[in-house]
């Protein structure tokens, strides 16, 4: 079946999401994160070799980076969309890969993208992207997530890898009354484009130990390293899809986080 063409932005601006492939996470620690946001800064603001200022590949307005997958607000330039998304992509990939001695795909298919055609939506987009890791329960407030671009909107925080022109929008929206904005919950039923509109899933090592120790009938974890690998991989996969992370299970179970990844 031919894959759905993207939908045409009338303004050049969209609203993209890459993750990771299987619901993997593609953010393992501090590192991995300031790797994709200097990829991020390299397309956005590019520099020649003498380091002179090039014209950017694409204008960033919002970004937020979760465990397992990123969203962005972007609009495009002279080349288009999908060039500069897929230079980070593929160089993110080759990082990963290399540290961590995966092999594979790391990303989902192709990145997903929708159009950004109106302020209104603009503004709900910009408050969604940064309200996301306080609605995956994973931050209390927008401003305690190290890892989304409302650093760089507010005036007591400094980012050491600035990435968006946030001049666009403050020159029409004052700081104070997008602060209020993106710090005002917006409803959960929105049709906003998302990976089947599910929020991050983050399980404490509790609960995780708790449905181990259920799927292992009881017995301790250390039983699992003497399964079968057949067995052993059905467990692994459950824990998976029970929301546990790469390096939760191999912290509770002792299987290494390489065989854990890939696993799927």
């Amino acid at each position: 079946m031919p894959r759905k063409q993207r939908e045409k932005s009338g303004t050049g601006i969209y609203h993209v999401m890459m993750r990771g492939i299987n619901h993997q996470d593609i953010f393992e620690d501090r590192g991995d994160y300031w790797k994709f946001l200097k990829l991020l800064h390299m397309q956005a603001h590019p520099e020649d070799k003498q380091g002179h200022a090039l014209q950017p590949h694409i204008v960033v307005y919002a970004y937020c980076l979760m465990s397992n997958h990123v969203h962005l607000l972007v609009r495009e330039q002279e080349e288009g969309l999908i060039a500069p998304i897929k230079s980070i992509a593929i160089s993110y990939a080759q990082y990963f890969n290399y540290k961590y001695e995966h092999s594979g795909q790391l990303f989902q298919d192709r990145f997903k993208s929708e159009a950004v055609n109106d302020m209104a939506y603009f503004v709900t987009l910009l408050r969604y992207i940064h309200q996301n890791p306080v609605a995956a329960g994973i931050a209390t407030t927008v401003g305690s997530y190290t890892w989304s671009s409302w650093c760089e909107y507010d005036e007591d925080k400094v980012c050491a890898v600035p990435v968006c022109t946030t001049a666009h929008v403050l020159n029409r929206i004052p700081r104070k009354e997008l602060a209020e904005l993106v710090n005002d919950p917006l409803p959960k039923a929105l049709n906003i484009l998302d990976f089947n509109n599910e929020m991050e899933r983050r399980v404490t090592d509790e609960k995780a130990r708790q449905y181990l120790t259920q799927l292992l009938e009881g017995n301790s974890a250390s039983v699992l390293q003497h399964y079968d690998k057949e067995k052993r991989n059905i467990i692994v996969r459950q824990l998976k899809a029970f929301g546990a992370s790469i390096r939760q299970i191999s912290r509770l179970t002792g299987v290494s986080e390489g065989i854990v990844r890939n696993i799927r």
